[in-house]
C-alpha cells in the first residue's frame, strides 16, 4: 500500500506541488492498520489504493488521499489537530501518529460511536471523539493549528476558518456532490487573512450538516 501511496504521490505532483511524502507521514500510513477501519466483508481489500464502503452511505478514503490531507495539513508532534467527519476513525489514527492532539467529529451517530470504540481499543490516547454537526467545528477546543475536512461542503464554513490559529491551515474538499470537487489548502495568515491554493480534483461524500 505504502508502495502504491508513493506511486501516486508522484503522478499527482504536477497539481499538488509534492514529489514525495514526509518520512513522518509515510510512517504512519505503514504503522496504522487499515483493516481494523473496514467493515469485514471488505477487510480483504482493506490495502488497495482505493476507498471502501463503511456503511450508511459513508465511505473511508482512498489511502493514497488520506497520506496527502495529512501532509498539506503540516501537522507536528504539538500540533492540535481538527478532523471534520470520523467516518471509520482512519484518518484520525494517521493524524495521531503525526500531531500532539487530535478532536474529530461525526454527524452519523453510529458511525461515531464505533469509531471511538475502534480507536480506544486501538490505544490512540491523543484522540478526542464527539457526536455533533462538523460544519460547526469544535469551538471550545479551538484554536487549531491544523483541520482537516474528510467530506464535501459546496462552500467553506465560516466556523472553521474562524477556529483556525494565526499560521494555521485548513484543507478541505469543496464542491457540489454531483460533480468532481477540489481539494483545498486554506492558510491563514498572521493577520488573519487567507490564502486559498487549489490542489487536486477529488470526489469526497458531501458533508452531511445538522438541520435542525
Amino acid at each position: 500500500m505504502v508502495e502504491e501511496i508513493r506511486a501516486s504521490t508522484r503522478e499527482s505532483a504536477s497539481y499538488t506541488g509534492i514529489v514525495r511524502l514526509s518520512d513522518p507521514v509515510l510512517r504512519a500510513m505503514a504503522r496504522v492498520p487499515r483493516h481494523e477501519f473496514v467493515p469485514a466483508s471488505v477487510a480483504s481489500q482493506a490495502y488497495a489504493n482505493r476507498p471502501l464502503p463503511i456503511g450508511d452511505g459513508q465511505t473511508i478514503s482512498q489511502p493514497f488521499i488520506v497520506a496527502l490531507m495529512t501532509e498539506l495539513a503540516r501537522p507536528g508532534p504539538a500540533s492540535s489537530v481538527l478532523e471534520v467527519g470520523t467516518g471509520s476513525g482512519y484518518q484520525a489514527a494517521v493524524l495521531a501518529e503525526v500531531a500532539g492532539e487530535v478532536y474529530t467529529i461525526e454527524i452519523v451517530e453510529s458511525l461515531g460511536r464505533h469509531a471511538a470504540a475502534t480507536l480506544s481499543r486501538l490505544g490512540y490516547r491523543n484522540i478526542r471523539t464527539r457526536i455533533g454537526d462538523g460544519y460547526k467545528g469544535w469551538p471550545e477546543a479551538a484554536p487549531f493549528d491544523a483541520i482537516v475536512v474528510t467530506a464535501a461542503p459546496d462552500h467553506v464554513p465560516p466556523a472553521l476558518v474562524a477556529q483556525l490559529k494565526p499560521g494555521g491551515r485548513l484543507v478541505i474538499p469543496v464542491g457540489p456532490q454531483s460533480s468532481v470537487q477540489e481539494l483545498l489548502v486554506i492558510d491563514k495568515l498572521p493577520n488573519g487573512t487567507t490564502v486559498e491554493t487549489r490542489k487536486l480534483p477529488v470526489r469526497f461524500v458531501p458533508l452531511v450538516r445538522d438541520r435542525q
